[in-house]
């Protein structure tokens, strides 16, 4: 091996480390908002589809900022952007101690968006980063490292934020808070709140420090325009420009239905299960499914970076999940919730929450897939066509919402042992049919085109 190879494989791996902590930050911050749904629709008195705000303020964000992120990461350079993006995740974290002072969930959605924007500068600088530092045709393995990262920090979150943090759940049931009159009442949400202060003060410092550690770390820039084909274009020409590329338009299209499936996987099964009565032993049960959807998703990321591309390509394993993903919706909406199933050291658990967990499974190999795929031969376009990319995670915004409302309309009375024959959520997961469906498409011919005429 020669000087030079040994040292782009050198810069390389010390990239790979340090965007592998970075992922584990974004999957940290990230899916502490499964539990944070059923906790601020008890804590703030919400309805099922105004819980789901609090994935539309984080993910909306992503939509809002992406362009933006795009243009900062441009004057500012991808390392500088990086430590920027974990200083504006540090203000939205410390943003939650007024909130849980006053208990206004308006203020909980503003500190929420703040992160998600914070979060967008790293995502819009750290994945288009990874797709080109390495051979294009491993890009969905190196990803998948990452998306391991970053789903195992989804695994700690909800556990480390319940029992450190809300293990005493079973004081603030439903029930009993119904019970209380109007004063102890008030004092007993409040105190519920306030148990969000210290985490998210801590939380906030940790990536403070962690903001200076990126700054001066040996993380090499990139050039994404080597051959100067965007530097003299404004934003509205390259935009339009891209927009030529079907292969980006229809990437996405794709990616935002697949963090709809995503986000409602890991998000929407607390509140099911609490639906379903998955309380455990300690009443706060439900609150750690959330930590079910991402081991799955964890050993999805296990067999990609197994997998690809020595055995199976990017291309293939899409077009697995896509049908994987259907059989799992279809499962979900026709298998009876009074369908128990017992595993070892666990209360037992309806089938079809088992259902919605393995959804992550499916859901594993998109994002590592959907990108590099979306992104080829885009050339010197790749950054904002990363920057588009990352727009498409409204996705986990909308349909969240969407979701929520659902939940709340329809209303079937049947009732066997006490449980809903179906519940509103769980024929709600019916809107993520399509999303299947598309990424199936997109794996099958979506991909391979490169011009709208022949599209």
């Amino acid at each position: 091996m020669s000087n030079s190879s040994a040292n782009k494989q050198n810069s390389t791996l010390i990239a790979m480390a340090i965007l592998t902590f970075m992922f584990f930050i974004f999957g940290f911050v990230t899916w502490l908002n499964g539990p944070l749904i059923p906790f601020f629709k008890l804590a703030c008195e919400l309805t099922e589809s105004q819980a789901y705000f609090v994935t539309f303020a984080f993910y909306i964000a992503y939509f809002v900022m992406a362009i933006p992120s795009s243009g900062l990461i441009e004057r500012v350079g991808y390392k500088n952007g990086l430590s920027l993006g974990l200083i504006i995740i540090a203000v939205g974290a410390f943003m939650f101690y007024p909130a849980a002072e006053t208990r206004t969930f308006g203020l909980f959605l503003g500190a929420l968006f703040v992160m998600g924007t914070g979060l967008a500068v790293l995502q819009t600088a750290a994945n288009p980063y990874v797709v080109v530092i390495g051979p294009r045709e491993s890009a969905a393995a190196r990803i998948s490292v990452l998306g391991m990262a970053n789903k195992f920090a989804g695994f700690i979150a909800p556990l480390a934020l319940t029992t450190l943090v809300l293990s005493n759940m079973a004081d603030y049931t439903a029930d009993k808070i119904a019970a209380l009159d109007a004063t102890a009442k008030e004092t007993a949400l409040d105190s519920l709140a306030l148990q969000l202060q210290a985490p998210y003060i801590y939380m906030g410092l940790v990536i403070l420090v962690m903001a200076v550690l990126i700054k001066y770390s040996p993380l090499p820039e990139i050039n994404l325009d080597e051959e100067d084909t965007v530097a003299h274009q404004s934003l509205f020409q390259q935009i339009r420009e891209v927009l030529k590329r079907p292969q980006l338009v229809l990437g996405v299209i794709t990616l935002m239905l697949y963090v709809a499936a995503e986000v409602l996987a890991g998000d929407s099964i607390g509140s099911f299960g609490k639906k379903l009565g998955v309380y455990g032993d300690n009443g706060d049960f439900y609150l750690k499914l959330t930590s079910f959807t991402m081991t799955a998703m964890v050993i999805g990321y296990i067999l990609g970076v197994t997998l690809i591309p020595k055995y199976v390509s990017q291309v293939t394993a899409l077009k697995l999940s896509g049908l994987l993903g259907i059989v799992l919706v279809l499962a979900i909406i026709a298998i009876s919730p009074s369908t128990m199933v017992t595993l070892p050291g666990l209360p037992e658990l309806p089938l079809v929450i088992i259902l919605v967990a393995l959804m992550g499974l499916s859901n594993a190999l998109c994002w590592p897939a959907i990108w590099p795929m979306a992104l080829e031969d885009l050339g010197g376009y790749t950054k904002i066509g990363g920057a588009l990319l990352i727009m498409a995670i409204i996705g986990g915004a909308i349909f969240p919402l969407l979701y929520g409302a659902l939940a709340d309309s329809i209303n079937i009375t049947t009732q066997t042992n006490d449980i809903a024959v179906k519940s509103g959520n769980q024929l709600a997961y019916l809107i993520l049919l399509p999303c299947y469906f598309m990424i199936l498409f997109f794996a099958i011919k979506g991909h391979k085109y490169r011009s709208w005429s022949r599209a």
